[in-house]
């Protein structure tokens, strides 16, 4: 969710500024489209339930949960969901259900710090247990017509140290329990995406399924050490390239070279 602050060209919900009012209202919406969802899948199984089909049974048992949740005007992600029934509960795909990231698009001037708007979001975010951050779309809109250089500059004279967008990124990420790996070669670098926590062969199958299932190791290198010592080959000679196995629990911004059977 989103919102803009103190603008007159943005229309707001309430006819006013108020975030945390727009949020509920969105919320509200979500909610009642969930409800309305699960009452429809309610009638489609009930065939099913009543001739005893193990997968609908344990569907309606999830989706009256969710109900419940939904009807006490509380959105359906409080539920808790037994480890067994974490799968089917995902499957149900419910809006309400999905975690939260609130972007507040503050001014320039409040790009650093936000504002007490902000403020009120960064409250209701953490009561939640959701996320949010702070950009400036202006900014960015700037500094996307800079080169490199002139865009750290910018930043540095607006007293922020990476963009708006970085810090988005960011944001997403650690609320979808996500990192980065690197793979490097002589033609290009690849960042892959997996799931914190993931084993360096699954890790690897995320390229390719070959690679998960002939995994013999991953020589791996710490990301600041890449950079700091000027790629592989430093690195290496530096002594900072390990030798890693199957149980190797991959870390953000691993620099990973696998090697397999085939």
């Amino acid at each position: 969710m989103s919102a803009k602050f103190e603008d007159g060209d943005v229309t707001h919900v309430e006819g006013r500024v108020d975030p945390v009012a727009e949020a509920e209202t969105i919320e509200t919406a979500l909610m009642l489209a969930d409800i309305e969802s699960i009452e429809k899948r309610m009638q489609n199984i009930v065939r099913k339930v009543r001739g005893g089909d193990k997968d609908a049974v344990q569907q309606e048992r999830l989706l009256k949960s969710a109900l419940a949740m939904l009807e006490d005007g509380k959105p359906a992600r409080l539920v808790e969901v037994e480890a067994e029934d974490q799968k089917a509960w995902r499957m149900l795909q419910l809006l309400t259900t999905k975690p939260v990231l609130y972007v507040c698009n503050v001014g320039e001037d409040d790009a650093a710090s936000g504002n007490a708007q902000s403020a009120k979001v960064a409250d209701m975010a953490a009561a939640q247990g959701n996320a949010h951050v702070v950009i400036s779309a202006k900014i960015e809109e700037e500094i996307s017509q800079l080169d490199p250089e002139e865009a750290e500059m910018f930043l540095s004279e607006m007293g922020l140290e990476e963009a708006g967008l970085d810090r988005l990124i960011r944001a997403g990420y650690d609320l979808l329990h996500l990192e980065t790996y690197f793979t490097v070669g002589p033609k290009e670098a690849r960042a892959w995406t997996i799931k914190t926590g993931t084993a360096a062969p699954q890790a690897a199958g995320v390229i390719h399924g070959d690679f998960e299932k002939g995994f013999i190791r991953a020589e791996t290198i710490a990301y600041d050490d890449f950079v700091t010592l000027g790629g592989e080959a430093a690195a290496k000679d530096a002594g900072k390239m390990r030798a890693e196995g199957k149980n190797y629990v991959v870390k953000d911004g691993d620099v990973l070279h696998f090697l397999f059977n085939t």
